[in-house]
């Protein structure tokens, strides 16, 4: 992987056990089209902490995974990612329904999905596409499944690890079994697989309204949520908006442990890299939330180093802002605003050094005061616990706040506390 000169938290899995055609992104959003859930693709990866059928991918499966959208609509249509693909993705046939809980669905709102009319398709190695528009109604806040059937082998899989809700497979072909008896027999994994996002069409006036990306690691991914029960801060911030009558979708742009200047075979391409696609790869984006730097700051102090920490070189805070301008930029050449967001506590967790506290006390310094952002959220100051006079630099996370399994992450609510503390107006 590359390292950047210019730059999840951890530990994951404590708590855990037809067409041929590249479709841009752009191509998922014509009109009334709108982007109603979404989450960043990743290299195939095992790791220890957090076991996942990545690097297996599937041969005679069906992988049956479960999503909330964040926005309304009369139709929707499904992306698919083969981002990280080395040869082309056979995709047999799909289904879309409505949950009904963990793997069944209600029947009544089984819609098969086609490509360009056909139930097969092949997605190129490095290409991604969407699904004809299916007539299934959805409302704000509700749970689809979404059912592969893969005949032949896929290879290794593109995949989001750190999913925070429950997929599942079957042997065979199963994408339009309602009842989850077939997908009892394998344990269901934590990530998401081949599975890009959801668009749906509204046509009422003004939408649903510009999408706002919360851009982050693990922080923004969720970890040290409740599993399944759609608690991560962005979940919160979006239940917000709509219960304000501000209702706008939120998508979840995070990736556990997640740097802004380094690449990670386990943690995703760098900020830097993924940003222009995770971000503003989506023409109806109009605010990204920027949290990141954790893991530039903790990592190359991690207690067990390994193939997923590397490249580990410790980083400056001048290092890591530079890599915030940078972002900065972009996002305004794209006509996007972008709300800075400090850097949470993490004294407690097997990460914290002292060195490593003064880099993120002079990041987000910045973060507050360095005029480059559109508007700033303090998560630090929101979850932090007040310090002790004789040991200043050692501010931990609120206990009624922090995953205690770490200290790192949040539980529901620290998670919450976070959206709380998102100004409104300023989106």
């Amino acid at each position: 992987m590359t390292a950047k000169k210019i730059v999840l938290a951890l530990p994951l899995a404590a708590a855990l056990m037809a067409v041929t055609a590249t479709a841009p992104v752009s191509a998922a959003h014509h009109g009334p089209w709108h982007s109603a859930w979404g989450t960043s693709p990743q290299a195939p990866a095992t790791t220890p902490w957090f076991p996942n059928w990545s690097e297996a991918g599937f041969a005679n499966e069906s992988v049956r995974q479960v999503v909330r959208v964040g926005a309304e609509g009369s139709e929707l249509r499904v992306r698919l990612t083969n981002a990280y693909g080395k040869t082309p993705l056979r995709l047999t046939g799909a289904t879309v329904a409505r949950t009904a809980g963990g793997a069944t669905v209600r029947p009544e709102s089984l819609r098969t999905l086609r490509f360009e009319g056909a139930q097969s398709v092949t997605v190129p190695a490095g290409g991604q596409l969407s699904s004809d528009p299916v007539t299934l109604p959805v409302q704000a806040f509700e749970q689809l499944t979404v059912t592969f059937y893969f005949a032949g082998p896929t290879g290794p899989a593109t995949f989001h690890n750190v999913a925070m809700s429950l997929s599942y497979k079957a042997g065979g072909d199963h994408r339009r079994d309602a009842a989850a008896d077939a997908f009892a027999a394998a344990q269901p994994s934590f990530s998401w697989y081949h599975l890009a996002g959801v668009d749906v069409k509204n046509t009422r006036p003004g939408g649903p309204g510009k999408a706002v990306v919360a851009f982050g690691d693990s922080l923004t991914d969720g970890f040290g949520a409740t599993p399944g029960a759609d608690r991560r801060y962005p979940d919160e911030l979006a239940k917000r908006l709509a219960a304000e009558g501000r209702s706008r979708p939120v998508l979840n742009a995070g990736i556990g442990g997640n740097r802004v200047l380094n690449d990670s075979a386990c943690f995703g391409d760098s900020a830097l890299d993924r940003f222009r696609r995770d971000a503003l790869g989506r023409p109806d984006v109009g605010t990204v939330i920027l949290l990141e730097g954790t893991n530039d700051i903790v990592l190359p102090d991690s207690p067990t180093p390994g193939p997923c920490t590397l490249p580990g070189p410790r980083v400056t805070a001048d290092e890591i802002i530079a890599g915030y301008r940078q972002l900065v930029r972009e996002a305004h050449a794209h006509g996007v605003k972008v709300i800075g967001a400090t850097i949470p506590p993490f004294h407690g967790s097997d990460y914290w050094t002292e060195r490593g506290e003064d880099v993120r006390t002079a990041v987000n310094t910045w973060i507050r005061t360095g005029g480059a952002y559109d508007g700033v959220v303090d998560f630090d100051r929101v979850l932090a616990a007040p310090a002790d006079p004789e040991r200043p630099k050692e501010v931990k996370i609120k206990d009624e706040y922090a995953y205690a399994a770490d200290h790192l992450h949040m539980n529901d609510a620290g998670y919450k506390a976070m959206a709380d503390a998102v100004d409104l107006d300023a989106l």
